[in-house]
């Protein structure tokens, strides 16, 4: 192991190299290792022409993380999981100034994995009938990507994806301490991730392992138990210069609750005024039962049913988990997304999808941004925006119940809230139920054939995915079907046989009285 400065990361790292990065959001970026190789990219215009790969997006969606790659001629392809963090890659992408792919986030992840010991290949079943199953789009971005790394094969009369996995030359990541011997600790990092996976396959493959450490202490000073990554598998350390490049989070510079479950939480928490958010993600709650106790919720609109079990004294009865690995605790959001406070345990992100791949969800919530009359689900393209797919197609293909949540249309949505009843003051300009989907992130069809329970939650109608098709199965009362429904989708839903009214208790101020 040999220490060095972040500025002579680039002379290490060839022009056309395979480069494995680590990270979520803010979590674990070697942030002073990238800040260097764009540095010298714009300053010598080396290294350059490098592809990279990487489960989860990470990025502040300006300048940090990936958006460090986001030049001219810097990047030759890319394989992500999400890029809604670093748009100006997608907008290489879209330009078809890159090549790029879009793969499942956990599936990245165990591709890492699978790397790391020499496999050729990653076998999953997610991704069917999705934009990633190759009789669809393939994975692929734009049109100058041409290889084919989606294969479907038929193993034992099932249909299955096989990813190609990529060979690394070099790995980049980040730990918190570094002995002599280049062992790696993560006692400040609030999460795992994947560094042992990717560090294992670019050593494995011949390729170097660069690590970003706030500190190096003495060689045996490090518990044992602590080394997340062995020094056998480390080339170099850089002990980073400025603290700024090597915070807890893209939110915060260090938060002991991130990495303890003794930790008291002040949540300078607002009143969370009874909206459509609320409402929505009240009538989200209700789907809930006692024997339901594992969840995962989805960033943005479901979020807020944590802050309603809690309203409610019902957080207890449910254990909350983070695709990147956090169980347990109180999920984060915004920068911090990905952590949790006083989590019960963080483990790998390859394991934690692997729970989630097989099944160990009772129930996940996830956003709804596009929705057609198949039930087809789109979060992961809009127009010449590529916002990815992340851990989405794992977690609602396999779940037990998925709950798609969202304001039934957007863009100027206003509402009214009197005794009980909803009124639309101002529609959206923009509607969520569409005649087709951009790009399919969710099949509907993959779900019947494998009959999941999957239900629509907006805040005037509740709709669910059967055998016949997408069924309006609840309004809230005000709400006029024809005026207020119909005319706002582009496609007409069949119609239950009894449409109820969505529960009077979530359009009143007071708490709703939720039990388990």
């Amino acid at each position: 192991m040999k220490v060095l400065n972040a500025k002579e990361i680039p002379k290490i790292i060839e022009n056309g190299s395979y480069v494995g990065v680590d990270g979520f959001v803010g979590i674990g970026v070697p942030e002073e290792i990238l800040l260097n190789l764009e540095e010298s990219f714009l300053k010598e215009g080396k290294p350059n022409s490098l592809n990279i790969i990487f489960a989860a997006g990470f990025g502040d969606g300006k300048t940090r993380g990936l958006n460090r790659f986001a030049h001219e001629g810097m990047i030759k392809t890319v394989i992500g999981g999400h890029w809604g963090l670093a748009p100006n890659l997608g907008n290489l992408a879209m330009q078809n100034k890159i090549e790029g792919y879009n793969l499942p986030q956990g599936v990245i992840a165990q591709m890492f994995r699978d790397m790391a010991a020499g496999k050729i290949g990653t076998l999953s079943k997610v991704g069917i009938g999705t934009f990633v199953d190759p009789e669809l789009e393939g994975a692929k971005i734009n049109s100058v990507t041409k290889e084919d790394i989606v294969l479907k094969l038929k193993i034992l009369g099932e249909e299955i994806l096989f990813f190609k996995n990529p060979k690394l030359d070099i790995a980049l990541l980040r730990g918190t301490t570094a002995d002599e011997d280049g062992n790696i600790s993560y006692e400040n990092e609030a999460l795992f991730l994947e560094g042992l996976h990717i560090a294992t396959a670019a050593k494995n493959a011949g390729g170097k392992v660069i690590v970003q450490v706030e500190k190096i202490v003495k060689r045996g000073s490090i518990n044992p138990k602590l080394v997340k990554i062995p020094g056998i598998l480390v080339d170099y350390v850089v002990v980073v210069e400025d603290m700024k490049n090597h915070m807890q989070t893209y939110g915060e510079d260090f938060n002991y609750g991130f990495v303890n479950n003794n930790a008291i939480f002040n949540s300078n928490k607002k009143v969370f005024n009874l909206d459509e958010r609320k409402i929505i993600a009240r009538r989200c709650a209700l789907n809930l039962k006692q024997d339901m106790k594992v969840l995962n919720y989805g960033i943005g609109m479901p979020e807020s049913i944590a802050l309603i079990l809690e309203e409610e004294k019902q957080d207890k009865n449910f254990i909350p988990t983070v695709e990147p690995g956090a169980i347990g605790g109180i999920p984060m959001g915004g920068l911090d997304f990905g952590a949790s406070f006083n989590p019960i345990c963080i483990i790998g992100q390859p394991a934690q999808f692997d729970f989630y791949d097989g099944g160990g969800l009772d129930m996940a919530f996830l956003g709804l941004a596009q929705c057609d009359e198949i039930g087809n689900i789109n979060v992961s393209k809009f127009g010449p925006k590529i916002a990815g797919c992340g851990g989405f197609i794992n977690i609602t293909q396999n779940a037990k119940e998925v709950i798609f949540c969202g304001t039934f249309t957007t863009g100027g949505l206003e509402i009214e809230i009197k005794e009980g009843k909803l009124k639309i003051l101002k529609e959206g300009k923009i509607k969520k139920f569409i005649k087709n989907v951009e790009q399919i992130t969710f099949s509907g069809d993959f779900a019947r054939k494998n009959n999941r329970k999957v239900t629509y939650i907006t805040e005037r109608a509740v709709f669910e995915l059967r055998k016949e098709g997408l069924t309006l199965t609840e309004i809230a009362d005000g709400i006029d079907i024809e005026k207020d429904i119909l005319e706002n989708m582009e496609f007409k839903p069949i119609l239950a046989d009894k449409i109820k009214k969505m529960d009077t208790n979530i359009f009143l101020e007071k708490p709703m009285g939720l039990k388990f």
